[in-house]
């Protein structure tokens, strides 16, 4: 596979219809480290079309489950086989560091075995009562056809598995398009499905944008499944294309997620050291970018104001920089639209009567932190309420 050709259809790598190609930029110094072809509308569909006939015409949903099971041990050892390698690339593709990176690479091959086991422990079928002897009643479970997946970038290698293992270990066939911001990996992951021995046309990737390639993967006739991780506006929309034709859809969607401490969780120093450290860790793992990230904290008003200030303390010695750097942990936002968001809401709290205990601006650059990555220090904001933009 080319560099630019990032974009599997039924067995072959390829380019984009167009011709048309996208940098990769690492966020910790805003320069271009990779390049990718840009997917449109047409290899959307010649990825679906592809899946489609895997999926009527190819073996992978007639394949013994041990069989397909096989498969994704072996995808999951050749994960490990390449650890060091993915971990790096999705530290530089998303910023986060190198040791989440690793972490990120073990999950996904865990969830890979997982899914092999299951999938193997699965019944012949659950023989229902259906209150006569001379009937009987079985539910079996079957491949439900071609899967869309479109995946966000705060964890795109993770976020992919979890989709991929599950579908494949039902027997099913895929398109899947990752975020056009982290798409590395994901291309990465596909590598490894076919040198584990997928037949042809059952993985496909077009790397591309929401609005043509993503647009095409939800509202595309031929798909049978739509699954989908990102934003609530987004979601919306593939909700509204998926109802056409009545396809199913899975939605993971964002949310702000509350901590809340009271304040018998903090009786001892014991307790309140635990208890800051995982307020601290919810917050700020992978710089906030986490779908599940506590970004609201909700405190008990006796043990408020010695938490937040313990909290803020820790926060402000986070350290910032590249994420492959030793000591650093915490990379850069992914980009500089998301700091520009992060600014902004940070900007909208402050002038609705929010207090900055920590953080709250760019830091200044050092030898591990270039001036031109997209950082911004773990910041604390103190009596926020309901009606904030923020909050």
């Amino acid at each position: 596979m080319s560099a630019q050709h990032t974009i599997h259809v039924g067995g072959e790598w390829r380019g984009a219809a167009s011709g048309a190609t996208r940098d990769i930029i690492d966020p910790a110094d805003a320069k271009p480290f990779a390049v990718i072809a840009e997917g449109g509308t047409e290899d959307a569909d010649a990825a679906i079309s592809a899946a489609r006939r895997a999926f009527d015409e190819g073996p992978w949903p007639h394949t013994p489950v041990a069989e397909r099971a096989a498969l994704l041990r072996r995808t999951a050892d050749l994960l490990v086989r390449d650890r060091e390698k993915i971990g790096l690339l999705e530290s530089r593709d998303a910023g986060k560091t190198v040791e989440e990176g690793r972490v990120d690479v073990d999950c996904v091959a865990d969830a890979f075995r997982y899914f092999a086991d299951l999938v193997v422990g699965e019944g012949a079928g659950r023989v229902v009562d259906a209150g006569s002897d001379e009937i009987h009643s079985v539910v079996v479970h079957e491949p439900v056809g071609v899967c869309s997946m479109i995946t966000p970038w705060n964890y795109p290698l993770l976020q992919a598995s979890w989709k991929i293992a599950p579908a494949l270990a039902a027997g099913n066939t895929f398109v899947i398009k990752p975020s056009e911001i982290t798409p590395l990996t994901t291309v990465v992951l596909v590598e490894l499905l076919i040198e584990a021995g997928l037949p042809e046309g059952v993985a496909n990737i077009v790397t591309g944008p929401g609005a043509t390639v993503g647009a095409r993967l939800a509202d595309h006739p031929a798909v049978d499944l739509v699954s989908f991780t990102g934003g609530l506006a987004s979601g919306t929309k593939v909700a509204l294309a998926a109802a056409a034709d009545v396809k199913k859809a899975a939605l993971e969607l964002g949310g702000k997620n509350p901590n809340v401490v009271f304040a018998d969780a903090c009786e001892s120093d014991e307790d309140f050291d635990t208890a800051v450290d995982q307020a601290l860790n919810a917050a700020f793992i992978h710089s906030g970018q986490v779908c599940s990230a506590g970004s609201r904290l909700i405190i008990e008003e006796s043990v408020r104001e010695r938490f937040v200030a313990e909290l803020a303390r820790r926060a402000d010695r986070i350290r910032l920089g590249r994420g492959t750097e030793d000591g650093v942990e915490c990379g850069p936002l992914v980009s500089e639209q998301q700091r520009d968001k992060t600014e902004s809401y940070v900007a909208s709290a402050l002038a609705e009567g929010a207090v900055l205990r920590c953080g709250g601006k760019r830091p200044e650059p050092s030898d591990v932190r270039p001036a031109t990555g997209y950082f911004y220090e773990p910041t604390v904001l103190d009596q926020c309420h309901r009606e904030m933009r923020v909050v």
